[in-house]
This record gives structure tokens, sequence and C-alpha cells, in this order.
């Protein structure tokens, strides 16, 4: 008999590893999710991807495996499924056919075929190639039903007209209240289809995970915070279905550890449990405290051949658009605007300063940190909006004398109402976070029908929205996001299928207030993004330390005032 070097053994989900030091000592060398300076019994989760891993360690180091059997076939699983999921992408397997009434493209085919044979998928194309359409496949497939879709707020008519499209036989159902009642019609049959946003989806958890066989998680980027109710009611309806799928083109809006949240929800435990996750996978951010992916390129690579992922962009298609041109315009800011606002905001700036030279902070300290960083954050953007407002509505004036229509993005309703009173006679339209679906249906009615030429739109209100693209080439940011998804999304409003027209996209930055700070900080977000999605693709900024934000707001705030933060001091005892 040969020399075994411990025992593996199955409890409750998770492999419990012992081995003799040396053995160990390599062990957590190869698994990184195991921390280092674990002792005593090494644990790793029971997932497809472990058990092929600890059946290839156990090939160099036999071990005593009472549950041999399910780790065999846990590896098989793995193995089988993988090869399927690459002869797909790769093209080498022909993706079956899918009866829809509008026929699906290739690509779209060859996702939906990933889904249905993986059960899960996070679809990343780029925005505007059909990833409504690759959900819509599987609906052909009877497993999936009743089906699930989980959009935004403004987008679930737009689902159901592109479920009739695509396939009108199938039963669709709009939830049409926050709290749950009866879904089966006369004939006492389900929808096929049940389609509602992510804040009803709290009140109707329990009813749909009893039902629901699929679920479709629209802009899965939603998905990011895994403490909100909505991730909570998300999980326990995703746990309970069969075939869960994400669609979207920026699943990570700000640092790449985001995208723990929307995986796990999708195919649960696929990276461990978070804390596996972090050791393997992340650094911490010093002063940011947002998990950091620490090779993003790693990661995607890893996340595309596990099945994780699958992203597609239009060269790699052959739906090319015309030509995307992102334009940078410094604009003039009222400095009025910033004065009046100059001793709160420097006390603020002073107060956070000071608290990030002490290494460790007491409760109270952490809550007047957090406070303050928020307060500072909302002051400066704001006013930043406001000084610049009147610069950019003329801006956007200028556009429109030239032929264009224009549709304008900020964030901040104090600077909407100077954008709508400056530019009053051209009669703006408003898409924002306030409005009802039916007003935001009106706006956009009323932007591509030619009754206004500028359409003025909420940063993160309108993630998902199509048909302004036959209308419209020039989108214009009179304010900036912290998140470089967020603006690929509000440029994908008008950058899609269906333009004709080379787009551009003009960002108004203002040289003073937030502007500079948060186009600094933009650079490492997109770098943590395109890693992820595109591991193969260039990637122009080079990996910096993101810091604090609002600490990086902070120190440009007292430098443009003519402060020296070098001389700031530690913040009073009971600081607000």
């Amino acid at each position: 008999m040969s020399r075994t070097f411990g025992t593996v053994r199955l409890t409750r989900g998770t492999w419990e590893v012992e081995a003799e030091p040396h053995v160990a000592v390599r062990f957590k060398r190869v698994f990184g999710k195991v921390a280092i300076g674990a002792r005593g019994a090494m644990r790793i989760g029971d997932t497809e991807e472990n058990a092929r891993d600890l059946a290839w360690f156990l090939d160099r180091y036999p071990m005593d495996v009472p549950d041999r059997k399910h780790l065999e076939r846990r590896a098989m699983q793995h193995r089988a499924r993988i090869e399927a999921i690459e002869g797909l992408v790769s093209g080498r397997y022909d993706p079956p056919e899918f009866a829809l009434s509008r026929a699906p493209r290739r690509y779209q085919r060859i996702a939906a075929e990933v889904i249905l044979r993986g059960g899960s998928l996070l679809v990343a194309d780029d925005v505007g190639l059909g990833k409504t359409a690759t959900a819509i496949c599987t609906f052909t497939d009877g497993r999936t039903l009743p089906a699930l879709v989980v959009t935004l707020a403004h987008l679930p008519r737009q689902w159901e007209q592109e479920i009739q499209t695509f396939a009108p036989a199938l039963r669709t159902h709009v939830v049409k209240r926050a709290q749950p009642y009866e879904l089966r019609g006369k004939d006492g049959r389900l929808p096929d289809v049940i389609i509602t946003n992510y804040h009803k989806l709290h009140g109707w958890q329990d009813v749909l995970s009893s039902i629901v066989r699929s679920v479709v998680f629209d802009e899965a980027q939603e998905l990011r915070h895994r403490g909100s109710a909505k991730y909570q009611a998300a999980s326990r309806v995703a746990r309970a279905a069969n075939f869960r799928s994400g669609l979207s083109a920026t699943p990570i809006y700000n640092f790449g550890g985001e995208i723990y949240n929307v995986l796990d929800a999708l195919r649960p435990g696929c990276l461990g449990n978070h804390e596996e996750f972090l050791r393997e996978w992340c650094d911490e951010d010093a002063g940011s405290g947002s998990p950091r992916i620490a090779d993003p390129r790693a990661f995607g690579t890893w996340a595309r051949e596990q099945g994780l992922i699958l992203r597609r962009t239009r060269s790699e298609v052959g739906r090319e658009l015309p030509q995307l041109i992102k334009i940078p315009h410094h604009v003039d800011a009222d400095p009025h605007v910033l004065d009046r606002i100059g001793s709160s905001a420097a006390e603020l700036s002073k107060m956070i300063l000071g608290f990030s030279g002490i290494t460790t902070l007491a409760e109270a300290d952490r809550r007047a940190k957090f406070e303050a960083s928020e307060r500072l954050d909302a002051m400066l953007r704001q006013a930043t909006g406001i000084a610049k407002a009147a610069f950019v509505a003329d801006f956007v004036r200028l556009l429109v004398e030239s032929g264009e229509k224009v549709v304008l993005f900020g964030w901040h309703r104090e600077v909407y109402a100077l954008w709508l009173d400056r530019l009053a006679d051209l009669r703006p339209a408003l898409y924002s976070g306030s409005e009802s679906p039916t007003q935001k249906e009106e706006s956009r009615r009323r932007f591509v029908e030619g009754e206004t030429p500028i359409l003025i739109m909420s940063l993160r209100a309108g993630a998902g929205l199509d048909g302004l693209q036959g209308i419209c080439r020039t989108v214009v940011f009179g304010e900036l996001d912290w998140s470089p998804g967020v603006h690929e999304q509000c440029v994908g409003r008008v950058h899609r299928d269906g333009q004709r027209e080379p787009v551009a996209a003009y960002f108004l930055v203002a040289e003073h207030g937030s502007d500079p700070v948060i186009a600094d900080v933009l650079q490492l977000k997109r770098q943590q993004v395109d890693g992820v999605r595109d591991p193969l693709g260039a990637i122009v900024e080079a990996i910096e330390p993101a810091g604090d934000r609002v600490k990086k707001l902070a120190e440009n705030y007292l430098r443009q005032r003519g402060a020296s933060a070098a001389h700031v001091g530690h913040p009073t005892q009971g600081a607000p």
C-alpha cells in the first residue's frame, strides 16, 4: 500500500484537509484561498473547480478520502462543463437554433447555450450587442419556465416589448405592486415570464423563489452591494432557480472586488467565501477600504475560462459601430459659487486630513470621518456642478444651433434646474431618478419625436434604455460620476446597434472644484474594469494606488484655496 500524507474529509459543503507539515505548506501555495497562517485543518469550499484541483493535488500527494467518489464526480463535472463551454466559445461546436420569430445572431445563441449547459453566466458583451435577445433564447427551453426578469425601474415595458417581438407565444406579466398578489390567470396558469424591477423584488421573494425556474438579472451591476435588502432578495430567488444569468456591459462600477457579489449571486460559492476571494485575488486599497483585484487580467482570464463571464466586443462579433470620439473639454466655473462653501468645505477637509494621519480610530471617530467625507463629497460635487452650469448650458446651446440633438447628463436637481432655466426656449425633456416610469417615457417620446432637441438625463437613470440611437449622435457630460462604468452606460444610450453616425461624447471638466480629482480617480477604475472584462485588451493606464478619493478632494480643495495640508492637526475630541 502506497504512503499517504494526510486525510481529506467533506463536512457540510467544505473540504477539510489535514496533512503533514511539508505537504500543508505546498497545499497553501497551490490553493490561494487558504490563509498562509492557517493552523490545523485547512478548508476549501466544495466547488467543482476546487474538486478538480484537489483531485490533481492528491495525485501528487495521496491522502485518505472517505468521500472520493463525490470528489471524482465533481471533478468530472467541472471538466465536462469547461470543455463544452470552451468548444462553444471557440467555435468548435455549433450552437443550436432557437425557435424565435426573429432569428438571434450566432454569438447570442452561443451565450444562451452556455447558460443552458452551465446553469449560470454573466454576459458582459459590449453595450448594445443584444444581451436581451440572449436571455430570450433561453426562454424557449421549457426547463427555464416560469422565468423571472429583474431589471431597472424604467425598463420592464421595454423587456415586455422585446419578448413579444422575439417570442410572441410567451405569456408575460409585469409586476404592478410591491406586495404580492395572485399571478395565475383565469385558466390557472402562471405567466411564462414574470418581469419586475429590483425595488419590488424584496416584497416578492417568498412567492418568486417558490415558482421560478430561471432568473435573469438585467443590469447586473445592481447586485454589487451585498448588504442591501435588494441583494438579499435577489440571492434568495437565484439560489432557488435552476438557471441564473446576469446581463451587464459594466458589471463593475467602482473597484474590481465588487465582482464577487455579482458572481456569487449567479453561481453561489464559485469564488469561495468572501474571505477566500480576498486572499486569493485582492489587495486592500489603502485609504479607500474598497477591495481591489490585484491582477485584473489574471482574474478576467480565469473567470472566462471557468465559464463565469462571457464578454464579446463589437469587433469580435463583426458588429462594429461608427467611431466613438471622446472629447475632454475644459469649461469655466463661477468662482463665487465655490467661495460660498469655502469655510465649511475647508473645515471638513481639515477634519478628514487630520483623521487620515491616525492609524487607529475609535468607532465614534470613524463615524465622524465617514460623515465628514460624505458631506464634503456631496458639497463639492454639487457646488462644482452649479458653478459650471451656465457654461455647460451655453455649450449645449452651441451644439443645438449647429444642428445636433443632445443628451445632457448630470446628477444634481439644483443643476438640472439651472440648465432648464437657461435653455427654457428649447423646452428640454427631463429623465432623472425622480420621475415616474410614465413621465420618463413621455420625456423619451418628446426627444425621439423631435419636440425638443435636448434630453437631460441623470447619470444613473438611463441604463439599458434603447431607441435614442436613431436620432442622436451627441452626448454631453455636464457633471461627472465617480464610476467609469456609469459613463460607459450613458454613452451606450446612443452608441449602440442602429447608430449610423460617428458619436461624440463631450466631457465638460472645470479646473476647480471636484472635477480634477474625479477625472484622476477614474483612470484607476477604468483599468480595473477593462482588466476583468477584457483581459487580453490593452490597458493604457498604469496601476497606481487609488487612495481615498475624498482625501484627494480635501487635499485638492485646500490646495486650491492656498491652504497647506502639511500643517493640519488632529481633529478635536467630539468633532461632528
